[in-house]
């Protein structure tokens, strides 16, 4: 089958018939570009429209086929046959549209209930919040074909003022969706870069001590949470003590946080320290950050407990006689969680039992419900 020539062909009748490619395109429901394909060969007309168009044009089917005029019609049976072929392939297309149709009906219907569940069930997350987007942007897509497909969309495209008002609906919200990608993605990008500046200090020499802990002169700079009462189990000053081991850990991403130890042997002033701690006392904190007891082979003679910000405390060996030392330990942070791996910068032996400030842990957890449950904020 020469294409070219059946394309030449049907130009040839369209201009026997006075009729533009327009003209034609609006008889049989189709684009004008679409008849400029068949009348360039790239592009046959639908098996269902060929007994129209030999029709319409007064010739047989067969002479469209070959591109030229015969000098019989085709006989009556193969008409018959290219008609039932013409009907079968409008049967088949209605059969596939009307799947379609109820396919995508179905799909604006179920992301339209996903977007309201997520809707009702929303909590401000970055990742939640672009979930929701994209199953908002779904909906859309998935109404803008149905209505394609079941020709509504054609009909409004006949309306000029409300295919006008359509596209600024839509422009304002791409704009609003662009604009919301763009601030989500430069807070993330900001939070990002601030996590990776931010330096991790490990100090190890005691004469820092004061750099960190327990000096006005902090306040006001990034230090300052060094002088919050959580601290004051901790000395106030060690530069004149016999300090054994010592380490102190510092990162500030967000906020500040500690994870620091210190042994010292305090020798003739260890009934003094003692006296100072035992005033202090032993707060109540066990459940805590998932706690369930103290450090084995040690007792806790100070410990300042917040549910919020950690743990400062201060103990001595079990059963010990003579002992004239004493270890202090402070994990120190913000919003419920730590950002390093606290056994990275701890030795267990000094750790509390079941201690958990990892991203997700179940105190973070408990106490955001808690606060969801007064101020309805994740709601």
């Amino acid at each position: 089958m020469d294409q070219i020539k059946t394309g030449q062909f049907l130009k040839t009748l369209r201009n026997e018939k006075g009729m533009t490619q327009e003209q034609l395109a609006k008889h049989f429901n189709v684009s004008s570009r679409t008849v400029s394909r068949w009348e360039t060969g790239s592009n046959l007309p639908d098996i269902s429209l060929l007994t129209e168009i030999a029709d319409f044009y007064d010739v047989d089917v067969r002479e469209i086929i070959d591109g030229e005029r015969k000098s019989e019609m085709m006989d009556k049976e193969v008409r018959e046959v290219a008609d039932k072929m013409a009907t079968y392939a409008g049967h088949e297309k209605t059969h596939l549209l009307t799947v379609v149709q109820i396919a995508g009906v179905v799909g604006v219907v179920v992301t339209l209930v996903a977007v309201v569940l997520q809707t009702l069930t929303y909590e401000p997350d970055l990742r939640k919040s672009v979930a929701l987007m994209l199953t908002f942007l779904s909906f859309i897509l998935m109404s803008v074909i149905t209505l394609f497909v079941t020709g509504i969309l054609q009909k409004i495209g006949k309306r000029k003022k409300l295919v006008k008002v359509i596209k600024i609906v839509t422009i304002v919200l791409i704009a609003v969706v662009t604009n919301y990608v763009i601030i989500s993605m430069s807070v993330v990008g900001l939070a990002a870069l601030s996590i990776v500046s931010a330096p991790k200090k490990v100090v190890t020499e005691p004469a820092e001590y004061n750099n960190y802990f327990h000096n006005e002169s902090l306040n006001g700079t990034e230090y300052s949470y060094g002088n919050l009462p959580i601290f004051d189990v901790m000395p106030e000053k060690i530069s004149d003590l016999d300090v054994e081991e010592f380490q102190i850990f510092y990162y500030n991403p967000w906020d500040p946080q500690y994870i620091t130890y210190m042994t010292i042997d305090y020798k003739d002033a260890y009934d003094q320290e003692m006296a100072r701690l035992n005033a202090i006392g032993v707060d109540d904190y066990l459940g805590n950050y998932s706690v369930t007891g103290k450090p084995a082979g040690y007792e806790l003679v100070a410990m300042d407990s917040d549910d919020h910000d950690g743990f400062v405390y201060a103990m001595i060996p079990e059963n010990q006689e003579g002992n004239t030392k004493i270890t202090y330990v402070g994990i120190v942070f913000c919003d419920y969680f730590l950002d390093a791996n606290v056994h990275d910068y701890m030795p267990d032996k000094y750790l509390l039992p079941g201690f958990d400030a990892s991203m997700d842990n179940p105190h973070k957890k408990e106490m955001e419900k808690r606060l969801n449950d007064k101020t309805g904020l994740f709601e």
